[in-house]
């Protein structure tokens, strides 16, 4: 990006400034990354964006005059698809910085404004922050009564998200809360549960442990009331006749061999399934390994000849040669990284060990997003490419996987089109219930029976049509997967040597207003 901004294209260099600025901002580099954002140009088409990060940067570094003249700036402009902020968040910050700078009647407008938002758009991550610093804005006027609600509305809520630390954080504020009334054994009830959130991670083997004493008394309780109700038996069995006992106890052994019969059909039933699905699912793992070590071997086996002709033509300086080797070695090194990385998320997936938050999502700024990692093997092709992602269209989906979906679908379009073919990303009219996004490409296409076997839910991995290109099919699979997981769909329309099209169904986020 050094480089690239040294163009006279205006508009490059600042995407250049942008992307630089953006990455010393995730780095906490914040000095840096204000000089590259103070570089961008005022006609940038994210101009507003930048902005908002240099209110976020300022906040962070405590330059709350600075930070309030941003955030004020980007609450000027009237919301719309152009500018895709969160008006919510914005209030809320100008509300944080008021509170800093003891301006606290205007805070208090702000902070509340911010939480109504926050409240209709049901975002219960930032709705816990707003309760906690709307409960600060009153403590700090040593407005007890009114802050302590707000303190218990965010400890509350806080058991509903997903982040440790906002729990950490609520559950620490109430301790001290309680403390400064005076009342410790509620305190240290509080305090005790800020330090199982804090050594949540490191002390699962504890709980575990602590679960299984708790069993182990149980079951010896258990066994108490048992010995007292035998001990009661014995009396009565005494006291009737021996008749009596001898029909009572044919019946108990009648009643028992039924039951034990019973269950061991019941554990035969299940071992059985269990093995069938064991052994399905070593057959998919074999069959899994078999096909990505092929592939790697072949990616690797390919890099190191490849490397060899690399050293020959280095020597002989043929560098119009070099320049093809390095983009075929990239190629090859793409298209082992891609399968790796459809291997961990697939290997996530499977252990259910991946993080899964479905929210409100722009179709359109999603697409946009993944274009640019794409827009170099796009153009080494000359393949022209489109995008008509309406604005409006906001999906109910979680972004990882989302990102994932159409990284793979738009990486198989790449690889199977010819140069100087076309790729369009567009959607289709929205129903009630879904957005439809169309990946379209002028590839090679594929005929009926591979079209229904790849759209078949039983199919684990699809067979290689083309030896010439690396996949396992391990990506569709994925990204079927993936789609039924944030309740959607999958079709395709496909014709051999024509292209193909892929329709993914989105659920709609219905309360975006």
């Amino acid at each position: 990006m050094k480089h690239l901004s040294r163009s006279e294209n205006k508009e490059l260099n600042d995407y250049c400034h942008y992307f630089r600025g953006v990455s010393f901002n995730k780095k906490k580099l914040f000095n840096e990354a204000k000089k590259e954002f103070k570089l961008i140009s005022v006609g940038f088409k994210f101009y507003y964006n930048v902005r908002l990060t240099l209110g976020d940067i300022a906040l962070k570094q405590k330059e709350f005059k600075k930070a309030l003249q941003y955030f004020q700036e980007i609450e000027s402009l009237k919301k719309s698809d152009t500018y895709g902020f969160n008006t919510s968040n914005v209030i809320h910050n100008i509300g944080l910085c008021y509170l800093h700078l003891n301006q606290f009647d205007k805070a208090e407008v702000n902070l509340f404004k911010g939480a109504k938002l926050q409240e209709i758009e049901k975002d219960t991550l930032l709705l816990v922050g707003s309760y906690m610093d709307i409960a600060s804005l009153y403590y700090n006027q040593y407005k007890d009564n009114q802050a302590i609600p707000y303190f218990k509305k965010a400890y509350d809520l806080s058991k509903k998200v997903k982040s440790f630390e906002l729990r950490r954080t609520a559950t620490l504020n109430m301790a001290v809360v309680e403390e400064n009334r005076k009342n410790f054994p509620l305190a240290i009830t509080y305090r005790k549960e800020y330090e199982a959130w804090k050594d949540s991670l490191n002390d699962q083997n504890k709980v575990w442990e602590i679960a299984d004493l708790e069993k182990k008394f149980a079951v010896k309780q258990k066994q108490k009331e048992v010995n007292v109700l035998a001990a009661e038996n014995k009396v009565k069995i005494a006291e009737r006749n021996g008749f009596l006992i001898s029909s009572v106890l044919l019946f108990v052994l009648l009643g028992t061999g039924v039951y034990f019969y019973r269950q061991k059909i019941r554990n035969n039933k299940i071992i059985l399934a269990q093995k069938n699905e064991l052994d399905e699912l070593n057959a998919t793992k074999d069959k899994l390994f078999s096909i990505v070590s092929h592939d790697l071997r072949s990616s690797v086996n390919a890099l190191k000849v490849s490397n060899g002709k690399l050293l020959e033509n280095l020597e002989s300086k043929n560098y119009s040669e070099l320049d093809v080797l390095l983009h075929k070695n990239s190629s090859i090194a793409s298209g082992a990284y891609n399968l790796l990385d459809n291997l961990l998320n697939w290997a996530l997936l499977q252990t259910q060990q991946g993080y899964f938050y479905q929210e409100s999502l722009h179709l359109a700024r999603i697409v946009e997003h993944v274009e640019y990692n794409y827009k170099p093997l796009m153009l080494n092709k000359n393949i022209d490419f489109k995008i008509n992602v309406s604005a409006s269209d906001h999906v109910f989906a979680d972004l990882d996987s989302l990102k994932i979906i159409i990284r793979n679908f738009l990486d198989n379009a790449i690889k199977f089109s010819k140069e100087n073919g076309t790729i369009s990303i567009y959607s289709r009219p929205a129903s009630e219930e879904f957005c439809y996004l169309v990946i379209e490409d002028t590839g090679l296409g594929m005929n009926e029976a591979t079209r229904n076997e790849l759209l078949k839910e039983t199919i684990l991995l699809s067979k290689k049509q083309n030896d010439d290109i690396i996949g396992t099919g391990l990506g569709m699979q994925l990204c079927k997967s993936l789609i039924r997981k944030n309740e959607g769909k999958l079709d395709i329309e496909s014709e051999e040597n024509v292209g193909t099209r892929i329709i993914i169904a989105l659920p709609k986020f219905k309360n975006h207003g």
